[in-house]
Formats: structure tokens, C-alpha cells, sequence
């Protein structure tokens, strides 16, 4: 385990010191394809250093931030575009850190004067839930984990239901995490990363409102509005969405693919693929009967909710969450987990001794 801590160490020093030559590059170099070519090397680089560490968690939460959220943004930046582009003046080189870095959004909304005291008791009362919130389910994650000691009496569908909510309750966590040591520095206002994904009603409310929005925000410029734009003058404005929102799934499944590759290093079947471009598929399919019917045949959110979740579970049970049993990407977590604890009680105990000792 100190071993992968001292190469996750190794490999972060690397990502800080690339990010400094691409926050120099955007103030040396103009827009457009000069300054793509300047950064594609830095695009490469971090689409290979997540292979230096063989850890489901380390790894893939690098790979996650790394490989895929801040490559796209730099591919974004090379055009001044993007979280890291502000305008005609460069952001400053620790936020460029964090929003390369970290999945984070500033909110780019600006509120009236008259409105302000109003926003910040607004904003300490959802800083309060919030605190509520993650601690819920932090603690629902603990009992997750403590739930797994009696894996070999559950069903295996049941089994898939539990990664199904320790991976929402990780991921929303880790999220938050990132985004409260910004705004902790900054005193920016950040968007939020999940907006209770079990409230969806609907296919398009859950993945374009509610499910990670940090990579729906980062898609949206990358992969729908380029295509939007191209099927616009092919098929016409009304109907351009639907390609345009089914190539945005095909490319978020292969980015998927990916990253699962470096957090089991198994060979991919295709099936994590599959999940996204069968959501790609029904998403356009929904979005086009919206607009065949026009609100003529709306049903009530008591019927759409159910529905929504129960599809969006079913067939994350059926072709995504088995993946992480076939290539043994639990046993390994879990055996971090005992690992990392372990680590942290001798740490505790050499701490404690060196004080006894003064």
C-alpha cells in the first residue's frame, strides 16, 4: 500500500507541473489549432500516467479527473472554451489547478446586489443540509460495507443492487469532497455534481439535470453542440438532438470503457458500452415522442418516476454493475479498504507514541 501511495504522490506531482505548462501555453500561445498541438502532448501523457497505478481506487479516481474531465477541458481550452477559459484574461494558476483538476463548475450566474443577503442565507441553509445529506449517506456507505462481511448469503441481484447504491454514495461523496476544498479557498460558488438522481421522471431529467452533471457539463461542449450544429444542416433544427444526443452516449460509453479498463486492467466485453447506447438509444427515442406529441400525453411523475429509476437500475444490474464481480474489481477495493486502514492505525499509534514520548 505505501508503495501505490508513494506513485499516486508521483504521478499527481507530474499532473501539477503539465498543468503549469498548459496554464503558460494559454497565455503564450493563441487559440485555435497552434495551441491544440502545444497541449496534445499533455492530453497523451495524462491518458497514460492512470496506468501507474494498479489500484481500483486510486486509478480510477485519477482516471476519472485526469484521462477523461481534464483532457476534455483542455481540448476545450486549446480553443479558449471551456471551465478554463474566463474570457480575454487567463484564470489564475491555483484555480487552473482545481477546475483541471477536480470536477467542479463555477456558477457562472451573478445576482443583483439587492439579492445578496437573501443568497447567503440562502446558501448557509443548503450548506447545512448538504452536511446533513453526505453525512446520511456516508454513513449508509459505511453500513454498505460492513453489509458485504455477509456476501455469500445474498442474492446475486440483490448484491448488484447494493454496488448499485455504493458506487452512487462513493462517487457523490468523492465529488463533494473536491468541490468543498474548493469553495473552502476560493469562496466561489460551484454547481452541484449529483441533484437526487432517485427523484428523476424521466430518462432526460436524470442524465441531463440530475446524474453526474460535471460530465454532463463537460459532454455538452465536447460532443453534443459540435454534432448538434452538423445535424442541424443535415436533418434540420427539431430533429437534430436525437443523433446528437445518441453519439454523445456512444462517446461517454467508450469513455466508460476506459476507464473501467484502467481501474481492472481486464480486457473490455463491450457490455459498459452497450449500457450507454442503449440509454443513448431510449433518450432520443423519449426526446423524439416529446416532440411528436407536444404535451398532449403527459403522465403523472407517480407513474414516470418509478418507471425511470426502475429502468435506469435494471439495466445498470443487467450490463454495467456485473462487470466490477467479473474482473474482481470489489474484492480488490475492499482489500484497499482493509489495507488502507490498517495503514492509518499504525500511523495513529506511531503519532500517539511520539507525543507519550514528549
Amino acid at each position: 500500500m505505501e508503495g501505490m501511495i508513494y506513485r499516486f504522490i508521483k504521478v499527481w506531482l507530474t499532473i501539477l507541473t503539465s498543468l503549469c505548462y498548459s496554464h503558460a501555453i494559454g497565455t503564450i500561445v493563441p487559440k485555435g489549432t497552434k495551441r491544440l498541438l502545444f497541449l496534445l502532448p499533455i492530453v497523451c501523457l495524462f491518458l497514460f500516467l492512470p496506468l501507474n497505478l494498479n489500484s481500483p481506487n486510486l486509478g480510477g479516481v485519477t482516471a476519472f479527473f485526469i484521462a477523461w474531465l481534464c483532457n476534455f477541458k483542455l481540448l476545450l481550452f486549446a480553443f479558449n472554451k471551456g471551465p478554463l477559459s474566463s474570457g480575454k484574461h487567463n484564470i489564475s494558476l491555483p484555480l487552473f489547478f482545481a477546475v483541471a483538476c477536480l470536477p467542479i463548475k463555477i456558477q457562472q450566474t451573478q445576482h443583483p446586489k439587492s439579492h445578496q443577503n437573501k443568497e447567503i442565507h440562502s446558501s448557509a441553509r443548503k450548506s447545512k443540509e448538504g452536511l446533513v445529506n453526505y453525512a446520511v449517506k456516508g454513513l449508509v456507505l459505511a453500513i454498505l460495507v460492513r453489509v458485504y462481511d455477509y456476501i455469500e448469503h445474498m442474492h446475486p441481484n440483490i448484491l448488484m443492487f447494493l454496488y448499485s447504491l455504493h458506487m452512487y454514495f462513493l462517487l457523490e461523496i468523492i465529488l463533494a469532497i473536491g468541490s468543498a476544498m474548493v469553495r473552502s479557498f476560493s469562496r466561489l460558488e460551484l454547481e452541484p455534481q449529483f441533484n437526487e438522481p432517485y427523484l428523476s421522471t424521466s430518462l432526460q431529467d436524470f442524465w441531463g439535470k440530475r446524474w453526474n452533471l460535471m460530465v454532463t457539463s463537460i459532454l455538452r461542449p465536447t460532443v453534443y453542440e459540435p454534432t448538434l450544429r452538423f445535424f442541424s444542416t443535415v436533418i434540420g433544427r427539431k430533429w437534430a438532438p436525437l443523433p446528437s444526443v445518441f453519439a454523445t452516449f456512444v462517446v461517454s460509453g467508450l469513455m466508460h470503457e476506459l476507464m473501467f479498463y484502467y481501474m481492472v486492467r481486464c480486457i473490455p466485453t463491450g457490455e459498459i458500452s452497450w449500457f450507454f447506447v442503449l440509454h443513448g438509444f431510449c433518450l432520443a427515442l423519449e426526446i423524439g415522442l416529446k416532440k411528436t406529441l407536444s404535451g398532449k400525453c403527459k403522465l403523472p411523475w407517480v407513474v414516470t418516476g418509478p418507471l425511470t429509476v426502475g429502468f435506469v437500475l435494471g439495466t445498470a444490474i443487467w450490463l454495467f454493475i456485473p462487470q466490477f464481480s467479473r474482473c474482481k474489481v470489489d474484492v480488490r477495493a475492499f482489500e484497499e479498504y482493509t489495507q488502507l486502514s490498517a495503514l492509518l492505525k499504525n500511523l495513529s499509534e506511531k503519532v500517539l507514541g511520539i507525543l507519550s514520548d514528549c
